[in-house]
């Protein structure tokens, strides 16, 4: 059974940095995909960044490009976000997800249905 369980959300001001980490475990395929999405109150959830274990390149939302970084330590099978230059507009619970096996797709649809496993969250607030 694969499980994500992540970690490092917190409270911070504009500008500020934060990094998040999701421990994986139970991912046995060899092909994989995982991503980071976010929600806040009243809205929906929306896609942030996702790695597929054969590319080269992650996939990024137009509203976190150049201030949000995606990857993955395969030895210690933990996924990371660094976020940096944080904006009001980034509080949200955030979210990991999972799939696997996975052909590429769920990287770069940004669509949650393409992914299978997800952790409870971790919040960020930003404060002005």
């Amino acid at each position: 059974r694969v499980m994500v369980v992540e970690s490092g959300g917190d409270s911070v001001q504009t500008g500020g940095s934060l990094r998040l980490s999701c421990a994986a475990s139970g991912i046995t395929y060899t092909t994989y995909c995982m991503g980071w999405f976010r929600q806040a109150p009243g809205k929906e959830r929306e896609w942030v960044a996702a790695i597929y274990s054969g590319a080269g390149r992650a996939n990024y939302a137009d509203s976190v490009k150049g201030r949000f970084t995606i990857s993955h330590v395969e030895a210690r099978n933990t996924l990371y976000l660094q976020m940096n230059n944080l904006k009001p507009e980034d509080t949200a619970m955030y979210y990991c997800a999972a799939d696997s096996p996975c052909s590429g797709r769920a990287a770069r649809s940004g669509d949650a249905s393409d992914f299978d496993y997800w952790g409870q969250g971790t919040q960020v607030t930003v404060s002005s």
